[in-house]
């Protein structure tokens, strides 16, 4: 029998599919649209081959992601891998850099959410929206993961009804207008590597989600398994529903030199592919997808923080604890959606500059961490190794070293800043840099078989 003075533990309830769907709502199969008409401007027209070479691009980290949770299935995630492979005050780092991006990502779709409902209700101020909107999800997160799973099922079928109508109907539109190319959106007329590329760089923001995964590595089932496999499913079956829907958008509108407004090019696709009911259709849709990315988000920081307060480098008795009755993070949860109330006065545009920072650098040191553990600490150089564990992670590493250069500079110098505060704080932790941060209790006490 358990111990009945054991510590509340996380609970495994997750198997790959349920995996997969919260990667699936953290990445929003529907944000193809946020960012379409700005692609669709800079690769004239070829944002589903756009799309392609992201994909591409993003499965190298995606890999890397794989091969170092199998070796640690730990909920810390990118965390947890550089402190592993770059000691203790790198992980520190990653793990602070990362936060910048989790914590704001909840944020930055509950803007969403008060910015599209607000459109629909004008007499209704948008930040009541938003704070029902942070209400909801974190009140959803506090009751523990298994109803954050049951609702990404729901939330999630939803978006994939709509991609389902809404390629149908960009098929019949094709086929009532034989003109229409079906090889533009792909090879067609104006195509070049270097708008391909520009257009591949904004569109791997559409990915940053497929990593969350890992931080449920300690709620999943057979971790060493489920997670890795779900990690590349997520990745590629995102890429594949982008590249789909992004192809059946430009079908409608083959033509990148017609859209009025890139903001609100998803609007005028919908209306020219079937009306004002569509149109409908995807605000209701999108408005469900960001709920799902901000239950999903929120969830997968406060494991993040819950692993950082497990292991003292942020207070143990606020991010550390579990709750008995639920086996969720309670403290960190709460702090996730305090901070989240930034979204009743916070600028959409600022957000979405900032939180590609902290993605990108978990990235980088997640693909280091490959190479270092796996080639260098263990002297693993048999051919398949090198190809695997040295080559892939290079080529992970210099891709997303090339998206950094094209952040906004304003994105950088907030990044800068915040990894600047984070030595600080972490020079006060240690005395100067003089001890070692606490350490990772790997070893995690089984979760009782009944609640408190």
């Amino acid at each position: 029998m358990p111990n009945q003075h054991s510590e509340p533990a996380l609970r495994r309830v997750m198997g790959v599919p349920t995996l997969v769907v919260f990667g699936v709502a953290y990445m929003v199969p529907l944000t193809v649209f946020t960012t379409y008409g700005l692609v669709a401007v800079t690769t004239a027209g070829h944002v589903p081959a756009a799309y392609v070479v992201t994909l591409a691009a993003m499965l190298f980290t995606a890999g890397s992601y794989a091969a170092m949770v199998r070796v640690l299935p730990r909920s810390g995630s990118a965390y947890s891998y550089a402190r592993h492979a770059f000691g203790a005050h790198a992980g520190f780092l990653t793990g602070w850099a990362l936060m910048l991006d989790y914590v704001l990502l909840p944020m930055i779709n509950y803007v969403l959410v008060g910015i599209y409902v607000n459109a629909q209700f004008p007499t209704v101020p948008a930040w009541v929206f938003a704070l029902a909107a942070v209400v909801t999800v974190t009140g959803l997160n506090l009751v523990g993961i298994t109803v954050v799973r049951n609702a990404n099922l729901v939330l999630v079928g939803i978006q994939l009804v709509f991609v389902a109508v809404f390629v149908g109907t960009a098929i019949a539109y094709a086929a009532d207008h034989p003109g229409t190319s079906l090889l533009q959106p792909l090879v067609g007329a104006g195509l070049s590597g270097s708008t391909l590329l520009n257009g591949a760089a904004v569109l791997a923001l559409s990915f940053l989600g497929f990593d969350a995964i890992s931080t449920l590595s300690e709620e999943a089932r057979d971790p060493q398994r489920t997670v890795p496999r779900a990690i590349i499913a997520a990745t590629v079956f995102c890429g594949v529903l982008f590249i789909v829907i992004s192809y059946a958008a430009e079908l409608v509108q083959p033509d990148h030199t017609t859209i009025k407004n890139p903001d609100t090019a998803a609007n005028e696709v919908m209306n020219i592919a079937a009306g004002q009911w569509l149109q409908i259709f995807f605000l209701t849709a999108y408005i469900i997808g960001c709920v799902a990315s901000a239950m999903a988000s929120q969830a997968s920081v406060s494991r993040i923080l819950y692993a950082m307060g497990r292991d003292r480098v942020l207070p143990r008795r606020v991010f550390g604890s579990v709750s008995a009755r639920f086996r969720a993070p309670l403290g960190a949860t709460l702090v996730v959606g305090a901070i989240s109330l930034g979204a009743l006065f916070a600028d959409l545009n600022t957000l979405a500059l900032i939180i590609n920072f902290g993605a990108l650098a978990a990235f980088s040191l997640v693909n280091l961490s490959v190479i270092k553990h796996f080639v260098i600490d263990r002297r693993d150089r048999t051919p398949r190794a090198l190809l695997t564990r040295g080559l892939f992670p290079a080529i992970g590493f210099l891709l997303t070293a090339w998206l950094w250069t094209n952040l906004s500079g304003l994105a950088l110098t907030v990044g800068v800043c915040w990894v600047l505060a984070g030595v600080l704080y972490l020079a006060a932790l240690t005395h100067g840099f003089r001890r070692r941060p606490p350490e990772i209790e790997f070893t995690e006490p089984e979760p009782e078989l009944t609640e408190a």
